[in-house]
């Protein structure tokens, strides 16, 4: 059986976030549960961001049941371990997972609430170099607001189809 380079380096990177996961842990003197290394497992087999719901469904569809409390606390734990990152967007938390994860920068459609990932290598360096003295960044977040080209192609189809009528009644 072939196994792919994208799957190696996701066994590697999971390997590494596990040891960081029970390193954390013992340093709070934690259990060490299955449950918890089911959930971690789960969310860095997600590409992109997800929902509490979403990861919940995803570890009942998987036949590993976790009660809403486990997931919640453990999600707590993994976001002060630094291993999941959660955002607010808008009206809804959202989480990515965050150990070695490129900067990135999101995009929010106020219309239809989708989230796009944004990767700009100037703007990265900008942000990075304002550090400031004393101050060590462990991750930045910068969320742009606004109208998906999709939404906005809607809206002036509406807008058109408006004007198109409104011409219509005026000429009648």
């Amino acid at each position: 059986m072939l196994v792919t380079l994208r799957e190696r380096m996701g066994d590697k990177v999971k390997e590494a976030v596990r040891g960081t996961f029970e390193q954390y842990l013992q340093s709070k003197g934690l259990r060490k549960t299955q449950e918890r290394f089911a959930i971690l497992d789960t969310i860095y087999s997600i590409e992109g961001h997800f929902t509490m719901e979403e990861l919940l469904d995803i570890m009942n569809q998987s036949k590993f049941h976790v009660s809403r409390a486990t997931l919640y606390n453990t999600m707590e734990l993994l976001t002060d371990a630094h291993l999941v990152i959660r955002h607010k967007f808008d009206n809804s938390s959202q989480y990515e997972k965050s150990f070695n994860m490129t900067t990135h920068f999101h995009r929010i459609c106020m219309s239809c609430g989708s989230v796009t990932e944004v990767r700009d290598e100037k703007l990265r360096q900008v942000i990075e170099n304002a550090h400031s003295k004393g101050f060590s960044i462990t991750h930045t977040s910068l969320y742009m607001y606004g109208t998906c080209s999709k939404c906005m192609a809607v809206k002036r189809r509406k807008e058109n189809k408006e004007k198109r009528q409104k011409e219509q009644n005026n000429n009648k």
